[in-house]
């Protein structure tokens, strides 16, 4: 069993190489099958068809994302403190995966079924729930004032995601950011956060 996972791993990290180089609309099966040096029915017995490869590359993203934010969940510091570790966790995740067009607006057609879509729809409703959870619980210290968490919870990360988007729209074009872009998307992000949290605080 061990052993098996392993040899699904390899494949996804192979899977994520070559779509962060070439792309994942002009990756093939065969390709990463001639990358890793397995078997095409080796692959399949894995993952019987690319859909369900990009799905477990996108659950490996996201749940490697989930467990990073994890240890930061359930401790007792401040809430501007902890949604800022958050904020750069994330934006190491979206500077490292940046290629893979994760995001929204992917030029790569084998993200836009309906099935991914569905899939991508469950990984934002759990990165919403996290937060919301953080955002009860900060109430329930009389850190923030009483609020409807989740239409907060859901601006403040619809906010985030809008500074990511201007940032790019308005940058040099390229296919990858400049240094000085992710830069000024981090300082962007954790202003807007210090400033949405410190509004919620009780008066």
């Amino acid at each position: 069993m061990i052993e098996t996972d392993k040899k699904r791993d390899a494949i996804i990290e192979g899977a994520i190489k070559r779509f962060m180089h070439f792309g994942i609309n002009k990756t093939t099966m065969n390709e990463i099958a001639e990358d890793l040096s397995v078997s095409k029915p080796s692959l399949y017995y894995y993952f019987p068809d690319k859909n369900s490869l990009i799905l477990g590359v996108i659950d490996k993203i996201f749940n490697d994302y989930f467990d990073a934010i994890a240890k930061d969940q359930f401790n007792q510091m401040p809430l501007e403190t902890c949604m800022a570790n958050f904020v750069e966790i994330r934006h190491k995740f979206f500077q490292k995966y940046y290629m893979l067009h994760l995001s929204s607006g992917s030029p790569d057609s084998s993200l836009n079924s309906d099935e991914l879509k569905a899939h991508f729809m469950k990984m934002k409703d759990k990165n919403i729930t996290i937060h919301a959870e953080i955002f009860e619980r900060a109430i329930q210290r009389n850190e923030i004032a009483p609020m409807e968490v989740v239409k907060i919870t859901e601006l403040y990360l619809d906010s985030l995601a809008g500074i990511t988007s201007l940032c790019i729209m308005h940058g040099n074009k390229e296919l990858f950011p400049s240094k000085k872009e992710m830069k000024n998307i981090l300082e962007r992000q954790l202003s807007l956060s210090t400033i949405f949290i410190r509004g919620l605080k009780q008066q």
